[in-house]
């Protein structure tokens, strides 16, 4: 099998067609995790596992093997004849089902921005916004919106103003030599969580504090992180953040430190 025939679909370890949609498939309950496989490994490979696992007893209140996930995605990759691929686990429990189902979606590598990133600023927070979860329609519709419009990304913010997260990615500021997450609700991202571990590594600060709208101006610069990379900020609204001092330009070159894991 080549990219040319992706997607790849793997629902409990038995290739199906990629019709219906996915989300047809999930009946709009579940939880996911995603991300990008490098020559059969991926960064984060524990943080996706504890993700999936942790979701699952909470909404489904039952244990999910690590392992099993593990091997589904390695047989997925191998059965698409991919070593390089977006790779996303689902997990969602159909109504004739009392256990839940994993589904493997094996797409195309992604590859990181080239550009720094135009965010608009849109009136959304997601609900249970700790979770990965499948109930998008609120952040696809806005994110389609801004794009639509010319941005790369929206901003969710709350009624009050205080920022939370992108629509698909994590937003960090730099405040002089310290990183500054939001701490609106929103969801630890892996490359977010892996990028706080190389920034204690390398004695940079970084700390999480309520940012609202009206702050961002004092900011010296921003960024957008998920699982395809870091990207700098070029503007949020009308505010313009320069994507060429120190800090921001070491936070992907950290981020590139991160070991990869072989999915075995």
């Amino acid at each position: 099998m080549n990219d040319l025939e992706l997607p790849f679909l793997q629902v409990d370890g038995r290739a199906v067609a990629s019709d219906p949609l996915p989300t047809v498939l999930m009946g709009g309950y579940g939880h996911m995790t995603a991300m990008q496989v490098r020559n059969g490994r991926v960064r984060g490979l524990a943080l996706h596992l504890t993700r999936l696992k942790d979701a699952t007893r909470e909404l489904f209140g039952q244990d999910l093997d690590g392992g099993l996930v593990v091997g589904r995605v390695r047989q997925a990759l191998d059965e698409a004849g991919v070593r390089d691929a977006s790779v996303r686990v689902y997990v969602y429990a159909p109504p004739d089902s009392v256990s839940p189902v994993t589904m493997v979606v094996v797409r195309p590598p992604a590859p990181a921005p080239n550009s720094p990133q135009r965010l608009r600023s849109v009136p959304y927070i997601r609900p249970f916004a700790h979770l990965k979860h499948v109930g998008v329609f609120g952040q696809a519709h806005h994110l389609r919106r801004v794009q639509a419009d010319g941005f790369d990304e929206a901003l969710l913010v709350g009624a009050d103003g205080l920022v939370a997260e992108g629509a698909i990615t994590n937003v960090g500021f730099v405040e002089g030599d310290t990183v500054v997450w939001p701490e609106g609700p929103s969801l630890d991202g892996i490359t977010m969580l892996l990028l706080r571990r190389e920034l204690e590594k390398a004695g940079v600060d970084w700390r999480q504090r309520p940012v609202y709208l009206d702050d961002l101006g004092r900011f010296d610069a921003a960024f957008v992180s998920n699982s395809v990379g870091i990207a700098p900020i070029a503007r949020i609204d009308d505010i313009g953040f320069p994507h060429d001092g120190e800090l921001v330009g070491v936070l992907p070159k950290l981020y590139g430190r991160v070991p990869w894991d072989l999915l075995a």
